[in-house]
């Protein structure tokens, strides 16, 4: 039988009728089920034959995109040495997600979660004239990052499948350039695989550089939220989304009034007890930096963004204060914080906290507030960082409207990481005028094995999933309805569609019932279902679409024409 028909008699594969007990997203509970992966630890899975086709099919599309755009494939280590990562500081940056190792003299390793440092090296090895540039190099391989609470199944792993690609070029213009050739690649690779997504501004983090942008599959498993403008085309991570300081007009404000304000050491018992919005108080955090203490001041009906203060303080730890820290500070007053007063404190406040605003806020004492607090009058603000946790209705920076929150799975991100990287190897290369040019670079990355998951996330329904074709195991699932004569005509159909090219999954399993194979094709979600059922004395199969359930009867010949086409 042809090498494009699959025999399911032979297929390693077991279907499961119920959810797995810790499946809480669709694409964990369907993958599991219809037999792609199985778990083997806590973010940890095997991808089982279906699955590998999958996979296989994803990650060839993103290599005849990449090469498309002249981009070379090569393949690094994963277990690599700690010096390049000391040489830019992630060894220490990555903290506790980076795995960490030692061979057995001791000498320090870790096990790859992306790969610039040694990118770079490798360029600087190769290449060392303008003439050698600009190159784009990339590779598709297995990661690693000790998440902290590995779940939805292969979404979020410990070890994952990723293409990561860089670019290396002599200019700012060429690394536009490559950014470009980069954002069209991708916006060609989603639309192949069939991914609805939206691009959104982003921030760097511990990858470094400047531009950056998501590439964002909206889905209800996602675990990133990300703001849309449905008035302009502005969209962003809601970590990268910045508010405008308010104009505040010349207003007279009264002098600091003391309030006596018993039990009251949350925003919402003081709004209670003097009557006013939250919005017109003054909500003071208290984080430490590096182990510093400093105070985060945003308006009382706000609440802090952890995530966008550690990316604005980054390569700081920031952690929030314990009981224990106010020991031995007099000055900081649990539940009663006020930013006027404040000694050997750095305060950074949210730009709604513009000079000249007025607040109701802690006075530094026990059950009592002040109110006329004002900035740039009562007290300093040492830096404003946009660190609000955006909300629904917020303004868009674009234009004004109210942005719209929705959840997403990131699945693409693509960095101008500028020369961080170069600078951290001496990365030249000898230029046009004999003199050296430190070399510029961009980082672009694409989870394969996160967008096998983010696919199925939408591209299911009730009965299981519905792959788009590009990347389905097979082009079709021929399913033997019963007796020897329909399981004669699957097999004799299926090697007419594989001879001709067509990837094909038959069902010609023994002493299974027509219900259970008719469930497994639901579940396994192959384009196309081809039926030999009642009629295959007749030479007439039914052909049906798997996405809209349309179903239709036709002769053995035209059936496998409508295959075929």
């Amino acid at each position: 039988m042809a090498a494009q028909v699959q025999r399911m008699s032979r297929l390693m594969v077991k279907t499961l009728r119920d959810d797995p007990a810790d499946a809480e997203t669709l694409s964990h509970k369907l993958l599991v089920r219809a037999g792609y992966v199985r778990r083997n630890a806590a973010g940890i899975w095997s991808w089982l034959p279906l699955g590998m086709r999958v996979l296989e099919n994803v990650a060839r599309v993103v290599r005849e995109e990449m090469d498309a755009i002249g981009a070379q494939e090569v393949l690094l280590p994963a277990l690599l040495p700690k010096e390049p990562y000391e040489a830019t500081g992630r060894w220490d940056e990555y903290g506790a997600e980076l795995f960490r190792l030692q061979d057995r003299k001791g000498a320090d390793y870790l096990l790859g979660p992306t790969h610039e440092e040694i990118f770079t090296q490798l360029v600087k090895d190769q290449c060392t004239s303008y003439k050698d540039l600009p190159v784009i190099l990339y590779q598709i391989q297995t990661k690693y990052r000790d998440e902290a609470r590995p779940r939805s199944g292969i979404l979020r792993g410990r070890e994952f499948q990723m293409k990561d690609s860089y670019s290396f070029d002599t200019s700012d213009e060429g690394l536009a350039e490559s950014y470009r050739l980069h954002r069209e690649a991708y916006i060609k690779i989603f639309s192949r695989l069939g991914l609805e997504h939206r691009i959104v501004s982003a921030v760097s983090g511990a990858m470094g550089g400047s531009a950056s942008e998501e590439f964002l599959a909206p889905a209800p498993a996602g675990e990133d939220t990300f703001v849309y403008c449905p008035s302009c085309d502005y969209a962003a991570n809601t970590e990268a989304v910045t508010f405008k300081a308010p104009v505040v007009e010349g207003v007279e404000h009264g002098p600091v009034e003391e309030l006596d304000t018993p039990d009251t050491p949350t925003i919402e018992t003081l709004a209670e007890h003097l009557g006013v919005p939250a919005s017109a108080t003054l909500k003071n955090l208290l984080v430490k930096v590096d182990g510093e203490i400093v105070a985060v001041g945003v308006p009382g009906d706000r609440e802090v963004d952890l995530g966008k203060l550690t990316d604005h303080l980054a390569p700081a730890t920031v952690e929030l204060v314990t009981a224990e820290d106010f020991e031995g500070r007099p000055d900081l007053v649990r539940g009663y914080v006020g930013p006027q007063g404040l000694e050997k404190v750095r305060y950074i406040a949210d730009p709604r906290v513009a000079p000249g605003t007025a607040w109701i806020t802690g006075a530094n004492k026990p059950d009592t507030h002040a109110k006329n607090v004002v900035c740039g009058r009562d007290f300093e603000v040492d830096d404003h960082l946009d660190v609000v946790v955006v909300e629904d209705g917020d303004p868009c920076p674009s234009c004004g409207a109210g942005l719209k929150l929705d959840r997403a799975i990131e699945i693409g991100h693509i960095f101008q990481l500028g020369r961080k990287y170069a600078d951290a190897f001496q990365l030249d290369v000898l230029g046009q005028n004999g003199k050296p040019v430190r070399v510029t670079m961009g980082s672009y990355g694409i989870g394969v094995s996160r967008a096998v998951a983010a696919l199925a996330e939408q591209h299911a329904d009730e009965q299981g999933l519905c792959w788009p074709r590009e990347i389905a195991p097979a082009d079709v699932h021929v399913v033997a309805a019963g007796k020897a004569l329909q399981t004669e005509l699957a097999l004799d159909v299926a090697e007419q569609l594989g001879a001709a090219g067509a990837r094909v999954l038959v069902d010609d399993r023994a002493g299974v019932s027509p219900g259970v194979k008719f469930t497994d094709a639901e579940l396994i979600g192959v384009p196309t279902i081809l039926v030999a059922g009642r009629r295959s004395a007749e030479g007439v199969v039914e052909l049906k679409d798997r996405r809209t359930g349309e179903r239709e009867e036709l002769p053995v010949a035209e059936a496998i024409a409508r295959v075929l086409s």
